[in-house]
């Protein structure tokens, strides 16, 4: 068995977790001999698997190992509320995902496999860790997310208001869901000369916004990995000459007639990079925008949120503390423009989540600036 301790800099520069998990304190090693009983009651103890086998049999054991953690998941006792289903829920899929984690794959210098039918990941994960000329460790979990967001990247998401695909990067939100695009390629516009997208992500909106007319998008970011996803597919839809992409926190300089933000819709701590486009602690991104959006938007001009009443559903946040929150920004609603989701039944969930997820609804909130007795 190795032991890998937090400061064995040796072994920790071998490790690689792009969510910030830290490298296992113990690790065995295990070939195409390890039965999957073995693996899992390794994992369970924390003890990681380093992969020496066939790569085809290592994705067949962390099938089996999955399937483990699916048949070993404890029926949940009488609930008092949905919160604390959610919040139980959460912590199932946490300490699921490290569990699989633990099953871990070699990768040389190149990002080349050193294992009998490998895949060819060069590219997948040249995009999503850069160029690398030292060996590393990392879980077969994170792996398959690298390999699938490359195919996602080269393939793209189909957006039918806007009339082609954005392709998303590894670690950036993929706007699968498009009901809320639906909502901002439905809304009358404003204005046409200047609009900001706060958050762009993929750069989305931006295009959206930019393909109904606007002359003039500034579309701000601040996570590096969304940066480079927004400009790759602006300048792929051969809109750069007209947005902008700024690396700035919320809002750029200067004030627009329409500025258009969709935040993380549910309250609470992210726990993996695309978590960060789902979960927002304490409503920091939610409240950053209507608090700054009075002083940004110009006379007349009206702020788009686009936010999802889960959270509301979850017991998470109330109606009334997002309505009190647009008051005391100097806001006020012109608006609002409901959808209904348009997802599938989700597995893995309790029965409270199914009927939360039920009665959903994506909301664009239109606001401007509140009257001001004289």
């Amino acid at each position: 068995m190795l032991e890998w301790t937090e400061d064995d800099s040796a072994h920790a520069a071998l490790w690689r977790s792009e969510n910030g998990a830290p490298p296992p304190r113990r690790v065995v090693i295990a070939d195409d001999a390890t039965t999957a009983d073995a693996a899992w009651r390794l994992a369970c103890e924390g003890t990681a698997l380093l992969w020496r086998g066939d790569f085809q049999n290592a994705r067949q054991l962390l099938q089996a190992m999955a399937r483990r953690a699916e048949q070993k998941k404890k029926k949940p006792a009488a609930l008092k509320s949905i919160t604390e289903a959610f919040h139980l829920h959460r912590q199932s899929q946490l300490q699921r995902a490290r569990t699989l984690g633990m099953l871990l794959i070699p990768v040389e210098a190149g990002h080349r496999i050193p294992l009998r039918r490998a895949p060819d990941v060069a590219q997948a994960c040249t995009e999503a860790y850069g160029e690398c000329a030292e060996p590393y460790v990392v879980s077969l979990r994170e792996l398959q997310g690298v390999i699938g967001a490359h195919e996602w990247r080269k393939k793209g998401v189909s957006i039918p208001a806007l009339g082609s695909e954005i392709h998303p990067h590894y670690g950036v939100f993929s706007p699968i869901r498009g009901e809320y695009l639906d909502l901002i390629a439905a809304a009358p516009l404003p204005a046409t000369d200047l609009a900001f997208d706060i958050g762009t992500g993929t750069g989305v909106i931006a295009a959206l916004l930019a393909r109904r007319g606007v002359r003039k998008v500034v579309a701000t970011e601040l996570n590096p990995r969304a940066l480079a996803c927004a400009r790759d597919n602006i300048q792929g839809l051969g809109l750069n000459d007209q947005i902008e992409i700024v690396e700035t926190d919320l809002f750029p300089s200067g004030q627009a007639g329409l500025i258009v933000c969709n935040p993380p819709w549910v309250p609470g701590a992210a726990n993996s990079l695309l978590d960060q486009a789902i979960y927002d602690p304490d409503s920091r991104m939610l409240l950053g925008f209507l608090n700054g959006l009075a002083a940004h938007l110009l006379p007349g001009g009206e702020g788009w949120l686009i936010l999802s009443d889960l959270a509301e559903h979850l017991g998470l946040r109330s109606r009334d503390f997002l309505l009190k929150a647009i008051e005391d920004a100097g806001l006020r609603v012109l608006a609002r423009h409901d959808v209904r989701p348009r997802h599938g039944k989700i597995s893995n969930v309790s029965d409270h989540l199914h009927g939360a997820r039920a009665q959903e609804v994506t909301s664009l909130w239109r606001m401007t600036h509140a009257i001001v007795a004289a």
